[in-house]
């Protein structure tokens, strides 16, 4: 696997990777998440702009998973990663939070953040694997609030969700 930026002409890739990924969670008994749309093609281009977007390519450089960050109260947030069912189980995503993390230590930031599912084995359980930390409400900063009240007000909060937070 190579990790490199993403490119503006990827951006339509990155959505066929988000539907793709997104189908396992309808077997979990999550169709709504599954059915949920991708960033507009808007949205990532600003990720892209910021240079805050990645992706891991096979061998003939063709992009299998992606994540894309923002800087949420000074620390690198993941806004999402995620890999394609037919490369899934490789190791990609942990490449592409470690690739995060040496950029933003290269960058002074001394922690990343995300959110999501508590009760999603490939989510919480995962990243926990990974070094992360659940954080109690009480730790949420506020950029941190901001996003939860923002998720709620899409319907995420339906199923249990968390903070997580992994110093660097």
């Amino acid at each position: 696997m190579h990790i490199r930026a993403v490119r503006l002409d990827e951006l339509t890739v990155l959505q066929d990777i988000e539907w793709a990924a997104g189908q396992c969670f309808r077997d979990i008994g999550m169709p709504e998440i599954a059915d949920d749309e991708p960033l507009t093609l808007g949205e990532l281009a600003r990720y892209h702009h910021a240079g805050m977007a990645w992706v891991a390519t096979d061998d003939a450089d063709t992009p299998v998973a992606y994540l894309i960050a923002d800087l949420v109260d000074g620390n690198l947030h993941v806004e999402q990663v995620s890999v394609h069912p037919d490369s899934a189980h490789r190791g990609i995503g942990r490449l592409l939070l470690d690739h995060l993390a040496a950029h933003a230590t290269s960058q002074g930031v001394p922690a990343l953040t995300l959110t999501t599912f508590t009760e999603v084995s490939w989510n919480a359980p995962y990243y926990a694997r990974l070094g992360f930390r659940i954080l109690d409400d009480s730790n949420h900063t506020p950029g941190l609030r901001e996003i939860r009240r923002r998720e709620a007000a899409h319907g995420l909060d339906r199923w249990p969700r968390a903070c997580m937070r992994r110093e660097l």
